[in-house]
């Protein structure tokens, strides 16, 4: 078992980021006799996937359906199910940004070369 501090010194986060994501449910840390906060392994497994979700790019209403499915199924089966299905859209999300990047690239490099021409041109008239 380990203290909030401990917790938020391991993930490199703010107590009151561990506390937060305890109010939204993500988290429920045992308490003891003084009332302070102690952190399962069990717990500190959620932040893991709580901080994995984050880097992906999930909400936390996913990361948390994602996280809370293994709780109603022990198999981890529905939790994987799920976790693929926001996966692939993910991915699709990420394949049309790259998209979107590539054909921004494309139209800036041909700006570009236009640009570069027209300074040329002026460049050449200048020199006259």
């Amino acid at each position: 078992m380990r203290s909030i501090t401990e917790v938020a010194s391991q993930f490199g986060v703010s107590t009151r980021t561990i506390r937060y994501y305890e109010e939204v449910g993500l988290l429920s840390p045992e308490r003891s006799e003084g009332n302070q906060r102690l952190y399962s392994n069990r717990e500190l497994a959620k932040l893991k996937l709580i901080f994995r979700g984050k880097k992906y790019g999930f909400s936390l209403e996913e990361i948390k359906e994602m996280v809370l499915l293994f709780d109603r199924d022990r198999t981890g089966r529905k939790q994987l199910e799920r976790t693929i299905e926001y996966g692939d859209q993910k991915i699709r999300d990420i394949e049309e940004k790259i998209e979107e990047l590539y054909e921004i690239k494309l139209e800036l490099v041909q700006l570009r070369s236009e640009f570069t021409e027209k300074l040329n041109k002026l460049k050449g008239g200048l020199e006259r």
